[in-house]
């Protein structure tokens, strides 16, 4: 899959980029556990080899089930391997059921993301939980793998994570009480479906008074205002990187989706449109930037790692940007992926699909692919063209039990009820 082809019509396109970028977790994954390794290079102090990921892990396991849904690979190899996974996970470390955002990929004991953080991480848990659930939906032949996967869930103690003033912290160790700076999960942010699953938990559930009161009571939660005649619903300035919108809405079915707040459907295609526009109008003047290439989100850079966005604009394009906009904006989407394949593939394309990002004029293109911007291209595809991932998830109990409890609505929602 590494050389490029061109002149395939849009469908074959799209299923190629699907295809392989797959691979990063279909020929990449550790081969101990199962999880996700990080990235493929240019770590920051840690061994590539060996750190897997926990959140990279949930959008890997719900690539692979459109592996094995499309036949890419047999689904009994896609089964084994989550057999594998959920096996290790059971032996891993937790806190309180909560896993680590790294973990050392054979031996599956923590490894700190930074210094004072080796404790639980509710934001990436909750996206590892999402693609375990995921799984259970598609492997409806193995009960027992989803029975265990059931027990996972069952085991996370998300209340374990809310302070005495009802916010719900991101990151916990439970021989240590929370830091004078510990990170409330508050604002519109990827963090979403910690809510959702939270209150969806009949074990250990956040209350919904934690979502209604804390999550939403930002300045930069509610916004309404007009980016080049587009209203952005929720947010802060110019929506921030697009991962924002993107990562809450891998399972989580956004259309028709709404609550006291917000249209989430409106939002995730607003949130792309906004990000497009800034693009589009280029006020930095960066070279390459157009309607057939833009998209800003956090990813590699040439001073590091940065959280890209119309007003953090370094000149940087991601693709997992845009191609993660499929499901919302297909017709904005589609000349940026046909651009960085056709025009730039032989820069950015090669074997598990685009590079994580580049400068569309310049000498610098990342070493590194990140599992959690390939998996959303995958996911985001796979969404646009059946909706195959949203149905699988959002139709579990937990995701539903947690959407109904926090006083969302939706048409699946009742139809379900």
């Amino acid at each position: 899959m590494a050389g490029v082809i061109r002149g395939l019509d849009d469908a074959a396109l799209r299923d190629r980029i699907a295809q392989a970028t797959a691979g990063y977790f279909l020929d990449w994954s550790h081969p101990v556990s199962g999880m996700a390794r990080e990235r493929s290079a240019g770590a920051f102090g840690y061994d590539v080899e060996d750190t897997v990921c926990t959140g990279g892990t949930g959008f890997g396991l719900l690539a692979q089930i459109v592996a094995a849904e499309r036949g890419w690979r047999p689904r009994r190899e896609i089964l084994d391997r989550v057999e594998r996974l959920v096996g290790f996970l059971e032996t891993a470390d937790r806190f309180d059921g909560v896993f680590p955002h790294f973990l050392h990929g054979g031996t599956g004991r923590v490894l700190p993301f930074m210094a004072g953080d080796d404790g639980g991480d509710l934001v990436e848990t909750a996206f590892l939980m999402t693609g375990l659930l995921g799984a259970a939906a598609f492997f409806t032949e193995a009960p027992g793998i989803g029975a265990r996967i059931e027990a996972l869930f069952d085991a996370v103690n998300w209340a374990a994570h809310l302070r005495e003033d009802g916010a719900v912290m991101w990151h916990r160790h439970p021989d240590r009480p929370f830091a004078p700076n510990a990170l409330p999960i508050r604002g519109w942010n990827e963090a979403m479906p910690v809510f959702v699953l939270g209150a969806g938990s009949d074990t250990h559930p956040i209350p919904p008074e934690s979502y209604h009161q804390s999550w939403v009571r930002t300045p930069t939660f509610l916004n309404g205002r007009s980016y080049d005649g587009t209203v952005l619903p929720l947010g802060p300035d110019w929506g921030g990187p697009l991962f924002l919108s993107q990562y809450p809405f891998l399972g989580i079915d956004p259309r028709g989706l709404t609550d006291a707040y917000a249209d989430y459907g409106a939002q995730a295609r607003a949130h792309a449109l906004v990000n497009r526009a800034h693009c589009l109008a280029n006020p930095r003047g960066h070279a390459g930037y157009g309607a057939a290439c833009w998209g800003l989100t956090a990813s590699d850079d040439p001073k590091g790692y940065a959280a890209h966005s119309p007003t953090h604009d370094t000149g940087v394009i991601t693709p997992t940007a845009a191609l993660s906009s499929f499901p919302y904006a297909p017709a904005e989407a589609m000349p940026v992926l046909r651009h960085l394949h056709d025009d730039l593939g032989d820069r950015i394309w090669g074997e598990a699909g685009f590079v994580d990002a580049f400068c569309p004029v310049g000498d610098w293109v990342a070493e590194s692919r990140l599992a959690i911007d390939q998996g959303p291209i995958v996911v985001g595809l796979e969404n646009h063209r059946s909706g195959l991932i949203w149905r699988l998830v959002s139709g579990r109990p937990e995701i539903r039990r947690g959407l109904l409890r926090l006083g969302f609505s939706a048409p699946y929602l009742a139809a379900s009820a």
